[in-house]
């Protein structure tokens, strides 16, 4: 049967009516507070308004169990509905509300039967108990045809990465039985404390999906182990563009197996592998996996990885075929001036030179500023040796974890807060620390800035400096998000200065024992980061300002501390 030309042109303006700007309702950053059935009377108005609502965004609100359970109700009508955009939306509220919120609306969705291809939830702290909340969307056929997941900052922690991955497994295969398995595109789970066991499970997951185009897992606290599982699901996903595991921990053997799938992911366009302690084997690896095509790389990041010489030239020439190339970042590495040197001749004989970002920060090729204190300085002679010796952070790890009879409580470890019983804590001391931190789940802030104190205190440690301002990077979102939801700025502002000596405390003996140059450090690293509050910001610059005039201790690092701030 043929197709008359009048049939095709009636089609063809049918198909991209389809296509016009998609419609829905926005309250993005309208800052309301939705309690009640009728709080939410205003979104739920704008929902039955809309003729075709294909997302509903309500990020930077807050939203309550009954004002939940009215806009799902609202959503019950809606096949139509495909994207999610709820990131920011429980600000302030009790953990126990949020998953009861998550299932009314999840249960909306699905009496609609509607299939969604995007669902954001970043930035809502709903921890473990939220995935559970969370689980029963994406087990349903309305999330069959998911294209984007998107749970940056959500504090899921071991248990709820192990709890997202059994969903999303049971998700693929529940839809792959109605012949279209799930085909997520897009997996954003950054600042997550994922770990190890939480990669491990969510890589089973990807090895499955196989159709992954970008994946951000930045700030995870993954070490070798973890990154291995990962590496090896990815080069299942031949159609990875973006890839961003920055600062997280590889080493030599999680380079050596991230570099293996590299050869195997000929479509990344990104690459973020900064302040994962590569160092310069790691360096040479990566820089081997990219040799070879690569065609559609426009920018690697690896900054702060403790990189020398002789792996950013190799870096440097692996760009020589990269046509597509924009952006090449290596700061705060340490290849010295010969290095920084060499390399601009390697990208300039090449063509590639516009591409090199700031090496402003780039340093000596010996031992970094840190471990030079107190420490003899090594020739270039050397280098191979130090390169060799230096025992990476996730190797004394295993050492310490491995040795069960010597691990240490969390107390033992806040009466020595030393580099070695850091270590001893074991696999979850992140997460032991924040328990200890929050006793029954309630915060005391004088208890939690000292035992944020005691952490930060060895930032400038080198056995164990990367380690704990991560952990310490972790307490302070943690604290400055409790405040805000609890109006407690003031209270964890005022008790911050006194710990770190800025101020006097109002109790004459007391006196900080702990290393403030060590948690002026971490400071320092925090100090740039945008969970920061305002007024946090202004009276530390305040007093940074006052320490900086009386020209006291540890004034270069007040200065960037001040800089970073601003």
């Amino acid at each position: 049967m043929s197709i008359k030309e009048s049939d095709v042109d009636t089609l063809s303006a049918a198909l991209k009516c389809t296509k016009v700007s998609p419609s829905g309702v926005s309250f993005a950053g309208k800052s309301l507070k939705l309690n009640s059935e009728s709080d939410a009377k205003p979104v739920i108005e704008q929902i039955n308004q809309c003729s075709f609502l294909e997302y509903l965004n309500l990020e930077g609100n807050t939203l309550g169990v009954d004002a939940a359970k009215s806009i799902a109700e609202s959503l019950e009508k809606r096949p139509e509905f495909k994207r999610a955009l709820w990131k920011d939306m429980f600000t302030g509220r009790m953990k126990t509300e949020i998953p009861k919120a998550l299932e009314f609306l999840g249960a909306g969705l699905v009496k609609a039967r509607a299939r969604l291809t995007e669902l954001d939830l970043s930035d809502n702290a709903f921890g473990p108990i939220g995935v559970e909340g969370l689980a029963a969307l994406l087990r349903s056929p309305t999330c069959f045809a998911l294209e984007e997941l998107r749970l940056n900052n959500n504090g899921l922690g071991i248990t709820g990465g192990k709890l997202l991955a059994g969903a999303l497994t049971e998700c693929y295969e529940q839809s792959k039985k109605e012949g279209k398995p799930l085909a997520l595109r897009v997996f954003i789970a950054g600042r997550n404390r994922l770990e190890n066991e939480g990669a491990i499970a969510l890589a089973k997951v990807f090895k499955r999906i196989k159709t992954l185009e970008e994946v951000a897992m930045p700030q995870n606290g993954i070490y070798h182990i973890g990154i291995t599982a990962l590496s090896e699901a990815f080069a299942q996903n031949k159609s990875l563009k973006i890839l961003n595991l920055n600062d997280n921990t590889f080493g030599e053997k999680g380079a050596e197996a991230i570099a293996k799938a590299l050869v195997t992911l000929q479509d990344l366009k990104e690459i973020n592998f900064g302040d994962c302690l590569l160092k310069t084997k790691g360096a040479l690896l990566i820089a081997k996996g990219l040799k070879d095509g690569h065609k559609n790389l426009e920018e690697l990041i690896l900054e702060s990885n403790e990189i020398k010489k002789e792996g950013g030239v190799a870096l440097a020439a692996a760009m020589i075929n990269k046509e597509r190339l924009k952006s090449l970042m290596l700061d705060a590495n340490q290849f010295g001036d010969k290095g920084v040197e060499d390399i601009r001749e390697k990208l300039k004989e090449i063509g590639k030179l516009t591409a090199l970002g700031s090496l402003e920060d780039n340093e000596s090729e010996g031992e970094s500023e840190e471990e030079s204190q107190g420490c003899e300085t090594q020739s270039e002679g050397d280098e191979e040796e130090d390169s060799e010796g230096h025992v990476e952070i996730e190797e004394i790890v295993d050492d310490a974890e491995e040795n069960l009879s010597d691990k240490v409580t969390v107390q033992e470890f806040l009466s020595e807060s030393t580099a070695q019983n850091l270590l001893l804590l074991g696999e979850n001391r992140e997460q032991l620390l924040l328990e200890e931190a929050r006793t029954n789940r309630k915060i005391d802030v004088a208890n939690f800035i000292i035992i944020l104190m005691k952490v930060s205190s060895l930032s400038d440690n080198p056995k164990v400096g990367g380690l704990a301002s991560k952990i310490t990077e972790t307490l302070y979102r943690e604290i400055f998000m409790w405040a805000q939801k609890n109006d407690s700025i003031s209270i964890v502002n005022n008790c911050l200065l006194v710990h770190l000596g800025l101020i006097k405390s109002e109790d004459r003996k007391f006196k900080p024992d702990w290393n403030l140059t060590g948690c002026l450090n971490s400071l320092k690293n925090v100090s740039t980061m945008n969970f920061v509050p305002e007024s946090s910001r202004d009276a530390l610059k305040v007093f940074m300002e006052r320490e900086i005039s009386r020209d006291g201790d540890n004034l270069p690092l007040k200065k960037e501390i001040l800089a970073g701030l601003k």
